[in-house]
């Protein structure tokens, strides 16, 4: 885990780090934006207590015959959004982010591009957060842009604002709800 620069363990986290026997949480200093392969998810289900469920969900679903548009899966707190559509290149995508709910954003096919910057850091506000959708746009430039190819999902926290759909190919994704307050 990367943390301003450093790497460290989980066993250089601090004590009052844990939460719990049976999971691990990052204090929200340390959460970042993850990016990985779904093969690797194990790695980050003690990050938050929905994420065990949502990786659950991601693995064992064929996402091939599933319609566009929201899933239940645990009412609020976690739900599936699936997005079949065309990429709208770098210069096309927005940056959005949210307060409510965490991103896992999961490439079924096409290779994804998107951009990554500080919510902190955006200045362009486009549409300013609206609290029944969940999300604020900007038109900043981003910090980095990220290849995601199918079988990879990125996490992006609150303190993430992402620039999805900036690829230039067809798309589908799954994108995992999962509510920052878990209850």
């Amino acid at each position: 885990m990367c943390a301003g620069g450093k790497v460290r363990s989980m066993g250089e986290i601090p004590e009052e780090s844990f939460s719990g026997s049976d999971f691990f949480f990052l204090p929200e200093a340390d959460r970042r934006m993850i990016l990985d392969h779904i093969d690797n998810a194990d790695l980050y289900v003690h990050a938050h207590p929905g994420f065990a469920a949502a990786f659950a969900y991601l693995r064992s679903h064929d996402f091939s015959t599933f319609k566009e548009g929201r899933h239940e899966v645990d009412g609020e707190r976690l739900y599936l959004m699936m997005n079949r559509c065309p990429g709208r290149g770098r210069a096309g995508a927005l940056f959005e982010a949210h307060k409510k709910y965490i991103d896992i954003q999961l490439t079924i096919s096409g290779t994804e591009e998107m951009g990554w910057k500080r919510t902190a850091s955006c200045e362009q506000v486009k549409t300013p957060y609206n609290a029944e959708g969940d999300y604020a746009l900007y038109t900043d430039s981003p910090t980095f842009w990220m290849s995601t190819p199918p079988g990879h999902f990125a996490i992006f926290y609150p303190d993430d604002a992402h620039a999805p759909l900036a690829a230039e190919c067809d798309l589908v994704k799954a994108v995992m709800k999962v509510a920052v307050d878990w209850k």
